[in-house]
C-alpha cells in the first residue's frame, strides 16, 4: 500500500511539475509583441520570437500583433467650406509601433480602434472644412497627406503609428442630392453660357477683321484696276493719234462711216446740200 501511495504522490508530483512547466514556458511568434504582465504592471516587452519563462499564475502574457491593420472607418458626415454637406467613407492603414506605450495608454485593440476613429474624423473634418465641394469631389486628393499626417502626429503618444489615410469615396446626404445637382446644373449652363458669349465676341471680331481687309483688298483691287485701265486708254489714245497722223484723210474716212453706221440704221436721214458729210460720200 506504501509503494502504491508513493506512486500516486509521484504521479501528482510530476502532472503538477508538467502543469508547472507548462505555465512556465511561453512562445513569441514573430508577427507579434508579447507583454509580461505581474499584477497588471509591465515586467517585460518581447519583441523577438522564440521561447521564454515567466512566473506561472502570476505573471500574465498579453499580445499584439505587428502587423499592419486596416481600420475601416464609419461614414462620417463633414461640412465643407462652400456649407455643404458630405458622407466621407474612409478608412486608415495603422499597426502598434510602441507597445509599452500602447498598453499603458489604450491597453486593447477595441480601445485603439475609438481613439483612431475620434482623431481620423477630426482630421478629416478640419481638412476637408478648408476646402470647397468641387475641389474635394473632383480635385486630385492631395488634402489626405495633411489628414495622414495629423492623425499620425495625434496618436504617436499612444504608440500608434498611421501609415496612410484614405477616402474610398464621397457622397451627398439623400435629402440634398437633388439640390445640389441643380446648383450645379445651374453653374454649369452659367459657365457654358459664358463661354458661348465669349465665343461670338471672338467669332465677331474675326469677322469684323475679315471684313476690313476684304474691304482694303478690294480697293485696292479697284485702284489698281483703274490704273491699268488709265494706263490702256492712254496707249489707246496714243495709238489712235499716230494712226491719225500717220494718214488723217483716211482715218477721217473711217470714223465718218463708223458714224453713218450708228446713223443710218433704222433712221430716216435728210440729207441738204449745205451738210459736210456729204463732202465724204462723193
Amino acid at each position: 500500500m506504501k509503494k502504491i501511495a508513493i506512486l500516486i504522490s509521484l504521479a501528482i508530483i510530476v502532472v503538477i511539475a508538467i502543469i508547472f512547466l507548462g505555465f512556465s514556458f511561453f512562445i513569441v511568434d514573430q508577427t507579434e509583441y508579447a507583454i509580461v504582465l505581474r499584477f497588471g504592471e509591465i515586467r517585460k516587452i518581447i519583441s523577438e520570437p522564440g521561447l521564454y519563462l515567466r512566473t506561472p499564475f502570476v505573471d500574465n502574457v498579453v499580445r499584439f500583433g505587428k502587423r499592419y491593420h486596416i481600420y475601416d472607418i464609419p461614414v462620417e458626415k463633414v461640412i465643407t467650406l462652400d456649407k455643404k454637406t458630405l458622407l466621407v467613407d474612409s478608412y486608415a492603414i495603422w499597426r502598434i509601433d510602441d507597445p509599452k506605450r500602447f498598453i499603458e495608454s489604450i491597453k486593447t485593440v477595441s480601445l485603439a480602434l475609438s481613439r483612431i476613429d475620434d482623431v481620423v474624423y477630426s482630421g478629416l473634418r478640419n481638412t476637408l472644412a478648408k476646402l470647397d465641394f468641387d475641389d474635394i469631389v473632383t480635385g486630385e486628393r492631395e488634402y489626405l497627406a495633411d489628414i495622414t499626417n495629423f492623425s499620425r502626429s495625434n496618436l504617436a503618444d499612444f504608440g500608434i503609428e498611421i501609415i496612410d489615410v484614405r477616402v474610398k469615396h464621397t457622397d451627398l446626404p439623400t435629402e440634398n442630392q437633388q439640390a445640389v445637382f441643380e446648383r450645379m446644373k445651374s453653374e454649369r449652363q452659367s459657365i457654358a453660357a459664358l463661354i458661348r458669349a465669349e465665343g461670338q465676341k471672338e467669332a465677331q471680331k474675326i469677322r469684323s477683321e475679315a471684313e476690313k481687309k476684304a474691304t482694303i483688298l478690294r480697293a485696292e483691287a479697284v485702284s489698281e484696276a483703274e490704273r491699268i485701265r488709265g494706263t490702256g486708254e492712254a496707249s489707246a489714245t496714243r495709238i489712235y493719234a499716230e494712226a491719225f497722223a500717220a494718214n488723217y484723210d483716211f482715218y477721217r474716212l473711217l470714223r465718218t462711216l463708223e458714224s453713218y453706221k450708228s446713223i443710218i440704221p433704222d433712221s430716216v436721214v435728210l440729207v441738204g446740200e449745205d451738210l459736210s458729210i456729204l463732202d465724204q460720200m462723193k
